[in-house]
């Protein structure tokens, strides 16, 4: 067994035998909001939105991109579950500023081993064969964040299965302070009708 799969299991173990009244929680969230965040290892949004455990949904993906997965989970979460806010938090520092789909596709042909970058950019430390299947896929990388924040609110508003009840707020999370920082834009096209 890996060193990382025993880790996590001791944890698991560890956390299962306090789990107490958690089997309880109910399946709707109970603060009936859900955020769409990036996957990023430095965010923690149960502790940068105050979230205990069956509070709130959180959707995650790399640059926490309004792709159609994340808005199926959305409206999955608002139709099924009652979600009646929403929030799409971008970050400072993000990795897909560091690319594009270009690069991205590129790099997959050539090899699928862990690529590196430096001040040259990205490069593959082997080149043993890849996939050209990475050419194909709109990888969701942007060179400005708040914009990205905005295009992803825009988007969720325009999809006709999204309520118009529903506000979306737009923010990005700032890696160096832990704040939220309202994209102001962003906030302005998800708001509701009224």
């Amino acid at each position: 067994m890996s060193k990382i799969k025993s880790e996590v299991l001791a944890a698991n173990s560890e956390y299962a035998k306090s789990f107490g009244d958690k089997s309880e929680l109910a399946l709707p969230p109970a603060r009936g909001f859900a955020i769409l965040t990036c996957m990023d290892a430095r965010l923690d949004p149960a502790k940068y939105a105050g979230l205990a455990e069956g509070d709130a949904h959180v959707i995650r993906n790399a640059g926490g991109r309004a792709s159609d997965d994340a808005i199926r989970s959305l409206v999955i979460s608002h139709k099924l579950l009652g979600t009646n806010e929403w929030f799409v938090i971008h970050h400072t520092d993000c990795g897909m500023e560091l690319f594009n789909s270009e690069i991205m596709g590129d790099l997959l042909e050539e090899s699928l081993v862990t690529a590196t970058v430096d001040e040259n950019g990205w490069r593959n430390v082997k080149n043993e064969g890849g996939s050209k299947d990475g050419k194909y896929i709109n990888w969701l990388t942007f060179k400005d964040n708040a914009k990205s924040v905005v295009e992803d609110v825009e988007r969720i508003r325009a999809n006709s299965m999204v309520p118009r009840h529903i506000p979306i707020y737009g923010y990005i999370y700032d890696c160096k302070t832990g704040k939220l920082v309202e994209v102001h834009d962003a906030t302005t096209a998800g708001s509701v009708d009224i």
